[in-house]
């Protein structure tokens, strides 16, 4: 097969949309199977293009044997309703026309990935003009989800976006999504159970996997003791995950040398964050920048412990963060404060604690009751991994795409 593979986001820029989308897309050309994707100059979380790529409209260039075309999009580090829109249609208008110009088919399918949801409005152009089966990948249920976060408030905007998002469902031969969540939304909404493909979130085991060499350096290198309790939070520091509630935590624990904290990555409150941690003086908390997808088995390595939160938000009923299997397959217990389907995939794993969401004393009493106990942890994290080997890996995520990639062209004809 030869697919065309739409990702706003794909590496060098670091996330699980962009991790994923590169696991997938590499899984496939192992496969024996040609893969071309359409994406972004990289600029995300900062907004900054970096100056290699600047005065250009289009790149080409080869990642492990996939074929990436890159197109220039209108970016920017301040983060508003218009800089958000200008970002996400300059990338739907330049990946259509570059599609149309510069992807050289034919295509057997056209696989876009959302949000941002005008990946979708791209994928479907291309599917009429390269005529080719369209195959609409979910991982958040937008508009729905922006309007939960106060993202989107206009009403005019949310009814476009609300009809692009059904266009998108509708044209779709099938439609992926993550969570069990997002199906279960879905065929409420009238969808058909059989149009609907649940591909779950996971990890790279071969990648992550726990490193205690490495972890040690990282401590020695960051200034923390090999007999402190490390809590780490590894991801975007954006509005969904709620970070105000673990400085929060760190706070309550200022007074205990023991426990210390990081958290590794950028995002839209970031700065915000940084302010918050100075003003309540917590030098048990280590902040750093987005680090490399290659540097963070090292760090989870590191820590004792994944913290993985999410406000408290009937949206994130839902949910199943990555960020769980990659904590899980470097065999860290997990401070889960999601409710909802993450905290049953806990339960089933036997792999951390649950905490409410937004609850600072619950998560503070979490850090000291896994810190009193090393074995009890040691042994959540073990689970975790024996979990995510048998349900979870990336490998077989990949090879799950790949059937249903041949199932759809032999329904569409092929």
């Amino acid at each position: 097969m030869h697919i065309l593979y739409l990702s706003q986001y794909f590496p060098p820029e670091v996330g699980a949309t962009q991790t994923r989308a590169y696991e997938m897309a590499r899984g496939l050309v192992q496969a024996g199977h040609r893969v071309t994707v359409l994406t972004e100059f990289p600029n995300h979380p900062s907004g900054i293009i970096p100056p290699a790529y600047r005065g250009k409209w289009f790149e080409r260039s080869q990642l492990n044997g996939i074929d990436v075309l890159r197109v220039w999009v209108k970016a920017s580090p301040h983060k508003n309703f218009k800089t958000r829109m200008a970002f996400y249609l300059s990338y739907m208008a330049d990946a259509a026309l570059v599609g149309v110009l510069k992807a050289h088919g034919p295509f057997d399918v056209i696989y876009a990935t959302s949000p941002p949801l005008f990946v979708g409005a791209a994928g479907l152009a291309l599917h009429r003009l390269k005529r080719a089966p369209f195959v609409f990948e979910v991982r958040d249920l937008w508009p729905e989800s922006a309007v939960a976060l106060g993202e989107l408030s206009n009403p005019r905007a949310i009814a476009w976006a609300s009809q692009l998002e059904e266009l998108c469902y509708n044209r779709a031969s099938r439609i992926v999504v993550v969570t069990e969540g997002i199906r279960q939304r879905l065929i409420e909404r009238g969808y058909p159970p059989a149009k609907l493909a649940l591909i779950p979130n996971g990890a790279n085991t071969e990648l992550f996997q726990r490193q205690p060499e490495l972890g040690a350096q990282f401590r020695a290198e960051h200034g923390l003791p090999p007999d402190t309790f490390v809590a780490v939070y590894a991801g975007i520091h954006g509005i969904a995950q709620g970070l105000e509630t673990v400085l929060h935590a760190a706070h309550l624990l200022r007074n205990e040398p023991a426990v210390r904290f990081v958290l590794v990555g950028e995002g839209p409150v970031k700065a915000e964050l940084l302010a918050m941690q100075a003003r309540l003086a917590l030098d048990n908390v280590l902040m750093l920048p987005e680090q490399p997808r290659a540097a963070m088995p090292a760090i989870l390595s590191a820590a004792d412990a994944a913290i993985v939160p999410l406000r408290k938000l009937e949206l994130f009923q839902g949910a199943l963060p990555s960020k769980m299997f990659d904590a899980w397959a470097c065999e860290l217990p997990l401070l889960l404060s999601i409710d909802g389907e993450a905290r049953r995939t806990l339960e089933a794993a036997q792999g951390g604690l649950a905490i409410p969401p937004e609850d600072p004393d619950a998560l503070a009493e979490a850090i000291r009751a896994l810190a009193a106990q090393p074995d009890r942890g040691r042994a959540l994290g073990q689970n975790g991994r024996r979990y995510t080997e048998q349900h979870h890996s990336r490998q077989a995520q990949a090879r799950a795409l790949e059937k249903l990639l041949r199932e759809t062209g032999r329904l569409v004809g092929w």
